[in-house]
């Protein structure tokens, strides 16, 4: 069975405008941020969801209701929001509100690569996770492999959802280095992926619901608004 599913990152975030690590915490959305919601239910208008999810976090489920509210005023019917820890951005531990160069330099300076970019080049994204967990001195941070079985359990809850029919579409909000991290697995060469994805952007997937998950994901579009 394959699904449709519509993966937006939550609006603007006080944490967003202030260039701060926001993984398990949280800041409220701004005014700009519940804008970027209402865009992309506008960019969504025409799609009949059979389902919604996301994260767990406050700004994952004010965007989501908020693009479900646009969506209900198009005409379609509305599903249950479905709010899971697994949907949530990556855990920073330590490192959560900090500003984000120095924490990506706290990471990768002593391996020589002092910024994000900087160690995705010279290590891979692994390396990005692996070395945040191993700086962050309570060892909160989730490591690389944390990280996939956690967003892997998130896909097979929606794969065991027993009302979901193959061809349905779905709403998931996500989150800025999830879906960046997402594309780095999936998708196939001719994607930008130096810059994290717009707050309130759009990026399309179709799930194979009876794949592994290492193969279970397809890259349709990246980063619409």
């Amino acid at each position: 069975m394959i699904l449709h599913l519509h993966l937006v990152r939550h609006g603007q975030t006080l944490f967003n405008r202030y260039n701060r690590l926001q993984g398990w915490s949280n800041s409220p959305l701004t005014a700009a941020g519940l804008d970027d919601a209402t865009r992309a239910g506008e960019l969504l208008a025409g799609v009949d969801f059979a389902a919604a999810y996301c994260s767990d976090t406050t700004r994952a489920q004010v965007t989501a209701e908020r693009i479900l509210d646009v969506n209900e005023s198009h005409g379609h019917a509305r599903p249950p929001l479905i709010a899971d820890m697994h949907f949530r951005e990556q855990c920073y531990g330590y490192w959560e509100g900090q500003d984000m160069d120095m924490a990506w330099l706290a990471a990768g300076g002593p391996h020589g690569a002092p910024s994000y970019n900087a160690i995705v080049e010279r290590y891979g994204v692994a390396a990005t996770r692996d070395f945040l967990k191993e700086a962050d001195p309570f060892h909160d941070a989730e490591s690389d492999a944390e990280y996939w079985e956690r967003i892997a359990g998130g896909y097979a809850l929606i794969a065991a959802n027993p009302a979901l029919e193959d061809g349905d579409h779905v709403l998931q909000i996500s989150h800025g280095n999830t879906l960046l991290s997402l594309m780095q697995r999936f998708a196939p060469e001719g994607y930008a992926l130096s810059e994290r994805p717009a707050n309130g952007s759009v990026s399309e997937f179709d799930l194979d619901t009876g794949a592994d998950f290492g193969s279970a994901l397809a890259v349709v579009s990246y980063n619409r608004r």
